[in-house]
């Protein structure tokens, strides 16, 4: 059971799933954490130190809002540090001020969009001059559509969005979802390889196709003659075998992936197919990578094989049942010292969080009462945002 399953299974709600969560992964975390732990430690010599011995009791999560079935995090240059947008995948972007726990509505695709299983509103960024709003969300025949929609005031102007890609979708799962903005203003669009199971259709690993793929375009201004251009340092520019669009390829379904504002890193989170759920971390000059699938699941085989150089993740472990990787972001934030630097992320089926160093790629769990964490995000202050099916928005905060 991976994510397709387990999202179609829990149809983003907290029922039974939870309470199952609830009732039998506490009693399982000892060794699924064990075996988790047994791979990074063999691999990388032992985790930091100050991670063992200081960060586990420093932090705890502080309830910010309810949010029902929570998909995308995002922030607006121009707002106060307090204002977060998280999307529901029902089609509401959520307006929050998270000091005063005042909830607007931001903007609606409900009537765009038809919400269950891995489809809904999934995807949410604002334009560097914060004078867009983008979605990313499967339209009502389940095909992946990108929008920019007007922004100001507090709201988009839904009415009045452009479609910036479209994207067919053979089937109703691996839609991925993830929307970021760079530094250069350049939209990354994160696609799964189509859906159903093993990549039948080979996308992933299909130069020509969009799907399996992390994508890098440049909006044009409204009334253009086309949606976006490809940035002239996309690493497929002028190639006569792989679409420009193309910023990474061979990934099943990068459901989370964020750039560390620190370094321009890119750390990926993929969901495996059986066996193994991957985290990826490669640097801006690593443009063009092939991260395997569906030759490899992680790092080991999986079907067929390739010439090419494929990258391996950073980190992988076993599918527990029901696991998926939650790709989560590198912390860079001032309230907690302990945690600069390092790599949060999580697994949908395992209680609490997980924290990895990136001078060694050590992990060590963070033991933290929530269940099935399904994305985060960071406001303009660079603070950590959990989003969880069972438990809305918290923020990570110090144990005072």
């Amino acid at each position: 059971m991976n994510l397709e399953q387990g999202l179609r299974a829990t149809q983003w709600n907290t029922g039974s799933v939870i309470s199952t969560f609830r009732q039998t992964m506490k009693v399982r975390s000892a060794f699924v954490l064990g075996s988790v732990l047994a791979v990074a430690l063999s691999a990388c010599g032992g985790p930091s130190p100050r991670v063992l011995s200081e960060l586990t009791g420093s932090v705890k999560l502080l309830k910010i809002a309810e949010v029902s079935k929570p998909t995308a995090f995002a922030v607006r240059t121009g707002d106060a540090d307090s204002i977060v947008y998280v999307a529901s995948q029902d089609g509401i972007v959520h307006r929050l001020d998270t000091t005063s726990g005042e909830m607007t509505t931001a903007a609606s695709f409900e009537t765009l969009t038809a919400a269950g299983g891995e489809r809904g509103l999934l995807g949410l960024a604002f334009s560097s001059s914060g004078g867009e709003m983008y979605a990313h969300y499967t339209n009502l025949d389940g095909d992946t559509t990108v929008v920019a929609a007007p922004f100001s005031d507090g709201v988009a102007d839904v009415s009045s969005a452009r479609v910036l890609l479209f994207v067919d979708q053979p089937f109703p799962n691996h839609n991925g979802g993830q929307l970021v903005v760079d530094e250069s203003g350049n939209l990354l669009i994160g696609l799964g390889d189509g859906g159903a199971a093993g990549d039948p259709l080979g996308n992933a690993q299909n130069r020509s196709s969009l799907l399996g793929k992390i994508l890098r375009i440049s909006p044009n201004p409204a009334g253009s003659a086309e949606p976006y251009s490809v940035p002239p340092d996309n690493p497929f520019v002028g190639s006569t075998t792989t679409a420009p669009e193309i910023a990474f390829l061979g990934l099943r379904n990068p459901w989370r992936f964020s750039i560390d504002p620190g370094t321009g890193d890119f750390w990926i989170g993929d969901v495996g197919q059986n066996t193994i759920e991957e985290i990826n971390h490669v640097q801006l000059s690593a443009l063009g990578a092939n991260f395997g699938w569906s030759v490899n699941e992680g790092s080991e085989p999986f079907k067929g094989s390739t010439a090419e150089d494929l990258t391996n993740p950073v980190h992988e472990w076993r599918n527990v049942g029901g696991s998926s990787a939650i790709g989560g972001l590198v912390y860079r934030g001032n309230a907690i010292a302990l945690l600069r630097g390092l790599y949060v992320f999580a697994d949908l089926a395992q209680p609490g969080m997980f924290v990895l160093d990136p001078s060694n790629n050590s992990v060590v769990p963070l033991d933290l009462p929530i269940d099935s964490v399904v994305g985060f995000g960071t406001d303009l202050a660079g603070e950590l945002y959990v989003m969880s099916y069972a438990d809305g928005v918290s923020r990570l905060v110090p144990r005072r």
